[in-house]
């Protein structure tokens, strides 16, 4: 930064902008809705439990669309419940993340081939920002889906560019 640097001799005093703020801020608390539809909500559950402390990332579960940021779609999304999967994602509020977390949730996993009620992936009904893959996933994946998200919002440019 120049003069700003050599100004401040204390090494408590932090030069950043205001949009470099607000996207660690907003890393720093997501707030996930959970959305366990199957056995990867197993492992949803376990990465939230005190083993591996989902809560260290700053990610508090939800029970509500309104209060989240982030949507973990975890298992088989059936033609059924991706209507309410798509009525619940448009209720969340602006930024708003999708994780897809098993291979039933990414691509229809063993179930889509042979049955006629299985979606081919939620990317079909709403927008999907991390694929965490395995089925089912472990906790540690699903930890890294978080990383990357978050690795997301960081580049996130917070003003609108205008066509």
């Amino acid at each position: 930064m120049g003069l700003l640097d050599r100004q401040f001799n204390n090494s408590n005093v932090i030069i950043t902008s205001m949009e470099n703020l607000l996207n660690w801020a907003r890393l720093s608390s997501l707030w996930q809705m959970q959305f366990g539809l199957a056995c990867c909500a197993i492992e949803m559950m376990a990465a939230a439990a005190s083993h591996y402390d989902f809560d260290r990332f700053g990610v508090i579960p939800r029970a509500t669309p309104r209060q989240s940021d982030v949507m973990i779609v975890a298992g088989t999304v059936t033609l059924k419940m991706a209507s309410r999967i798509k009525r619940l994602y448009d209720q969340m509020s602006e930024p708003r993340y999708v994780v897809s977390m098993g291979s039933c949730s990414n691509c229809g996993g063993p179930y889509w081939e042979h049955g006629y009620h299985v979606l081919k992936g939620v990317d079909r009904v709403i927008p999907v920002d991390v694929y965490v893959p395995g089925c089912p996933p472990r906790p540690e994946a699903l930890m890294e889906g978080i990383i990357k998200l978050q690795e997301k919002i960081r580049r996130e440019s917070l003003v609108k560019k205008s066509a």
